[in-house]
Protein backbone atom coordinates (compact mmCIF):
# COMPACT_ATOMS: atom_id res chain seq x y z
CA UNK A 1 0.00 0.00 0.00
CA UNK A 2 1.06 3.23 -0.79
CA UNK A 3 2.66 5.12 2.00
CA UNK A 4 -0.03 8.33 1.49
CA UNK A 5 -2.63 5.80 1.76
CA UNK A 6 -1.15 4.20 4.74
CA UNK A 7 -0.91 7.34 6.78
CA UNK A 8 -4.80 8.84 5.64
CA UNK A 9 -6.15 5.64 6.60
CA UNK A 10 -4.33 5.76 10.16
CA UNK A 11 -5.47 9.51 10.51
CA UNK A 12 -9.43 8.20 9.65
CA UNK A 13 -8.74 5.82 12.29
CA UNK A 14 -7.89 8.14 14.96
CA UNK A 15 -10.66 10.56 13.97
CA UNK A 16 -13.19 8.03 13.99
CA UNK A 17 -12.03 6.99 17.41
CA UNK A 18 -12.24 10.36 18.43
CA UNK A 19 -14.95 11.38 17.43
CA UNK A 20 -16.82 8.20 19.20
CA UNK A 21 -15.19 8.91 22.31
CA UNK A 22 -16.30 12.75 22.35
CA UNK A 23 -20.07 12.15 21.07
CA UNK A 24 -20.83 8.72 22.47
CA UNK A 25 -22.95 6.37 20.31
CA UNK A 26 -26.74 4.85 21.45
CA UNK A 27 -27.32 1.51 21.40
CA UNK A 28 -30.64 1.78 23.54
CA UNK A 29 -29.44 0.77 26.49
CA UNK A 30 -28.24 4.60 27.47
CA UNK A 31 -30.02 6.48 30.30
CA UNK A 32 -31.71 9.46 28.59
CA UNK A 33 -30.29 13.05 29.57
CA UNK A 34 -33.50 14.77 31.64
CA UNK A 35 -35.16 17.12 29.83
CA UNK A 36 -34.94 20.87 31.63
CA UNK A 37 -37.90 22.18 30.38
CA UNK A 38 -39.81 19.12 31.11
CA UNK A 39 -37.89 18.98 34.60
CA UNK A 40 -39.14 22.16 35.19
CA UNK A 41 -42.78 22.07 34.29
CA UNK A 42 -43.19 19.07 37.15
CA UNK A 43 -41.50 21.20 39.47
CA UNK A 44 -44.32 23.86 38.75
CA UNK A 45 -46.82 21.15 38.76
CA UNK A 46 -45.54 20.08 41.91
CA UNK A 47 -45.39 23.44 43.62
CA UNK A 48 -48.86 23.84 42.18
CA UNK A 49 -50.33 21.41 44.06
CA UNK A 50 -50.89 21.20 47.84
CA UNK A 51 -49.88 16.77 47.59
CA UNK A 52 -49.61 14.74 44.10
CA UNK A 53 -51.15 11.60 44.80
CA UNK A 54 -49.26 8.42 43.31
CA UNK A 55 -48.18 5.69 45.76
CA UNK A 56 -50.70 2.96 46.83
CA UNK A 57 -51.66 2.47 50.28
CA UNK A 58 -50.44 -0.93 49.78
CA UNK A 59 -46.93 0.47 49.58
CA UNK A 60 -47.72 2.40 52.99
CA UNK A 61 -48.04 -1.04 54.80
CA UNK A 62 -51.99 -0.38 55.90
CA UNK A 63 -52.14 -2.72 58.84
CA UNK A 64 -52.05 -3.37 62.16
CA UNK A 65 -48.44 -3.12 62.21
CA UNK A 66 -47.49 -1.20 58.88
CA UNK A 67 -49.78 1.83 60.19
CA UNK A 68 -47.37 3.02 62.79
CA UNK A 69 -45.13 3.17 60.45
CA UNK A 70 -46.78 5.38 58.05
CA UNK A 71 -47.03 8.16 60.51
CA UNK A 72 -43.49 7.70 61.34
CA UNK A 73 -41.97 11.72 61.05
CA UNK A 74 -44.98 12.83 61.32
CA UNK A 75 -45.72 15.57 63.75
CA UNK A 76 -49.14 14.26 65.29
CA UNK A 77 -51.07 16.79 67.66
CA UNK A 78 -52.63 13.61 69.56
CA UNK A 79 -52.81 9.86 68.90
CA UNK A 80 -56.67 10.53 67.45
CA UNK A 81 -55.11 12.07 64.84
CA UNK A 82 -53.70 8.55 63.29
CA UNK A 83 -57.15 7.73 64.01
CA UNK A 84 -58.41 10.49 60.92
CA UNK A 85 -55.50 9.57 58.78
CA UNK A 86 -56.45 5.76 58.36
CA UNK A 87 -60.29 7.11 57.86
CA UNK A 88 -58.88 9.11 55.43
CA UNK A 89 -56.56 6.52 53.77
CA UNK A 90 -59.29 3.50 53.47
CA UNK A 91 -61.57 6.29 51.68
CA UNK A 92 -58.91 7.21 49.55
CA UNK A 93 -56.51 4.51 48.39
CA UNK A 94 -53.48 6.86 47.16
CA UNK A 95 -53.64 8.92 49.98
CA UNK A 96 -49.54 9.37 51.34
CA UNK A 97 -49.67 11.32 54.62
CA UNK A 98 -45.95 11.92 54.41
CA UNK A 99 -46.29 13.54 50.83
CA UNK A 100 -49.32 15.30 52.08
CA UNK A 101 -47.32 17.08 54.81
CA UNK A 102 -44.89 18.07 52.71
CA UNK A 103 -46.58 19.19 49.66
CA UNK A 104 -48.75 21.65 52.56
CA UNK A 105 -45.47 22.73 54.41
CA UNK A 106 -44.46 23.85 50.76
CA UNK A 107 -47.98 25.23 49.92
CA UNK A 108 -47.99 27.54 53.33
CA UNK A 109 -45.20 30.68 51.91
CA UNK A 110 -47.17 30.02 48.59
CA UNK A 111 -50.25 30.70 49.24
CA UNK A 112 -49.21 33.36 52.42
CA UNK A 113 -46.39 35.55 49.82
CA UNK A 114 -49.09 34.98 47.41
CA UNK A 115 -51.71 36.86 49.52
CA UNK A 116 -49.13 39.81 49.90
CA UNK A 117 -48.11 39.96 46.10
CA UNK A 118 -51.87 40.34 45.47
CA UNK A 119 -51.67 37.29 43.31
CA UNK A 120 -54.89 36.54 42.72
CA UNK A 121 -54.25 33.58 39.83
CA UNK A 122 -52.06 31.49 42.32
CA UNK A 123 -54.93 32.20 45.21
CA UNK A 124 -57.84 31.44 43.02
CA UNK A 125 -55.87 27.81 42.31
CA UNK A 126 -55.34 27.32 45.76
CA UNK A 127 -58.45 28.17 47.55
CA UNK A 128 -61.54 27.32 48.17
CA UNK A 129 -64.16 29.72 46.72
CA UNK A 130 -64.86 30.61 50.19
CA UNK A 131 -61.61 31.38 51.64
CA UNK A 132 -60.46 32.59 47.98
CA UNK A 133 -63.51 35.20 48.84
CA UNK A 134 -62.09 36.47 51.68
CA UNK A 135 -58.64 36.99 51.01
CA UNK A 136 -60.01 38.67 47.74
CA UNK A 137 -61.72 41.29 49.45
CA UNK A 138 -59.25 42.01 51.85
CA UNK A 139 -56.61 42.54 48.70
CA UNK A 140 -59.17 44.49 47.15
CA UNK A 141 -59.55 46.72 50.37
CA UNK A 142 -55.95 47.00 50.47
CA UNK A 143 -55.40 48.32 47.35
CA UNK A 144 -58.17 51.03 47.75
CA UNK A 145 -56.42 52.06 50.89
CA UNK A 146 -52.92 52.37 48.57
CA UNK A 147 -51.28 49.85 51.39
CA UNK A 148 -48.45 47.04 50.48
CA UNK A 149 -47.68 44.28 52.14
CA UNK A 150 -44.45 42.40 51.42
CA UNK A 151 -43.81 39.12 53.11
CA UNK A 152 -40.97 36.77 52.47
CA UNK A 153 -41.25 33.42 54.14
CA UNK A 154 -38.18 32.35 55.54
CA UNK A 155 -38.63 29.07 56.79
CA UNK A 156 -41.44 26.69 58.04
CA UNK A 157 -40.35 25.28 61.69
CA UNK A 158 -43.32 23.26 61.89
CA UNK A 159 -46.48 21.34 60.73
CA UNK A 160 -48.35 19.85 63.36
CA UNK A 161 -51.22 17.90 61.99
CA UNK A 162 -54.16 18.56 64.72
CA UNK A 163 -57.03 16.80 63.19
CA UNK A 164 -57.91 14.53 60.26
CA UNK A 165 -61.44 13.63 58.88
CA UNK A 166 -63.69 12.08 56.27
CA UNK A 167 -67.05 14.03 56.08
CA UNK A 168 -69.60 12.69 53.78
CA UNK A 169 -67.43 12.60 50.40
CA UNK A 170 -64.92 15.28 52.00
CA UNK A 171 -61.68 15.03 53.61
CA UNK A 172 -60.46 17.27 56.06
CA UNK A 173 -56.63 17.98 57.35
CA UNK A 174 -55.90 20.20 59.74
CA UNK A 175 -52.33 21.96 60.07
CA UNK A 176 -50.68 23.93 62.33
CA UNK A 177 -48.32 26.15 60.85
CA UNK A 178 -44.75 27.70 62.58
CA UNK A 179 -43.36 29.85 60.47
CA UNK A 180 -40.63 32.49 60.44
CA UNK A 181 -40.80 35.52 58.17
CA UNK A 182 -40.32 39.39 57.65
CA UNK A 183 -43.58 40.89 56.92
CA UNK A 184 -43.86 45.12 56.14
CA UNK A 185 -46.81 47.09 55.44
CA UNK A 186 -46.31 50.34 54.06
CA UNK A 187 -49.02 53.17 53.70
CA UNK A 188 -49.91 54.89 49.88
CA UNK A 189 -46.66 57.07 51.02
CA UNK A 190 -44.34 54.17 51.56
CA UNK A 191 -44.21 54.68 55.13
CA UNK A 192 -43.94 51.71 57.11
CA UNK A 193 -47.15 51.05 59.40
CA UNK A 194 -45.91 47.62 60.75
CA UNK A 195 -43.58 45.58 60.54
CA UNK A 196 -39.60 45.64 60.50
CA UNK A 197 -37.96 44.73 56.96
CA UNK A 198 -34.54 43.78 58.84
CA UNK A 199 -36.28 41.67 61.54
CA UNK A 200 -37.24 38.15 61.61
CA UNK A 201 -40.54 37.09 63.52
CA UNK A 202 -42.26 34.16 64.26
CA UNK A 203 -45.91 33.03 62.55
CA UNK A 204 -48.37 30.74 63.90
CA UNK A 205 -51.59 29.94 61.84
CA UNK A 206 -53.91 27.20 61.64
CA UNK A 207 -55.30 25.84 58.33
CA UNK A 208 -57.47 23.84 57.38
CA UNK A 209 -57.08 21.79 53.32
CA UNK A 210 -59.96 19.65 52.04
CA UNK A 211 -60.82 17.69 48.82
CA UNK A 212 -63.46 15.44 47.41
CA UNK A 213 -61.54 12.10 47.49
CA UNK A 214 -64.07 10.93 45.02
CA UNK A 215 -62.57 13.41 42.74
CA UNK A 216 -60.13 12.30 40.29
CA UNK A 217 -58.17 15.62 40.87
CA UNK A 218 -55.86 14.77 43.57
CA UNK A 219 -55.86 18.56 44.43
CA UNK A 220 -56.31 19.79 48.29
CA UNK A 221 -57.96 23.16 48.95
CA UNK A 222 -57.60 25.13 51.42
CA UNK A 223 -60.81 25.46 53.27
CA UNK A 224 -59.96 27.36 56.35
CA UNK A 225 -57.76 29.55 58.18
CA UNK A 226 -57.41 30.70 61.70
CA UNK A 227 -54.82 32.94 63.65
CA UNK A 228 -54.56 30.05 66.41
CA UNK A 229 -51.63 32.92 68.45
CA UNK A 230 -52.07 36.66 67.63
CA UNK A 231 -48.39 37.90 67.12
CA UNK A 232 -47.29 41.33 66.08
CA UNK A 233 -46.12 42.45 62.84
CA UNK A 234 -47.07 39.00 61.11
CA UNK A 235 -48.64 38.86 57.60
CA UNK A 236 -52.53 39.41 57.90
CA UNK A 237 -54.15 36.47 57.02
CA UNK A 238 -58.13 36.56 56.97
CA UNK A 239 -59.58 34.31 59.28
CA UNK A 240 -61.64 32.34 56.39
CA UNK A 241 -63.82 29.34 56.16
Amino acid sequence: MPIDLLLYAVIAGILIIWLRNTLGTQNGDERQRPNPVAEHEREQDRRGRIVDITDSVEALGLDQDGAISAFQGIDLGDKSVEDGLKEIMRADRSFDPHRFVAGAKDAFPLIVEAFSDGDIPTLQSLLSPKVFSAFEQVIDTRASAGETVKTEIHAVRAATVLDARVVERMAFIKIRFTAQETCVIRDRDGTIMSGNPDKVTEMTDVWTFGRDIRSKDPTWLLYETADDVPEDHKTPIPNAG
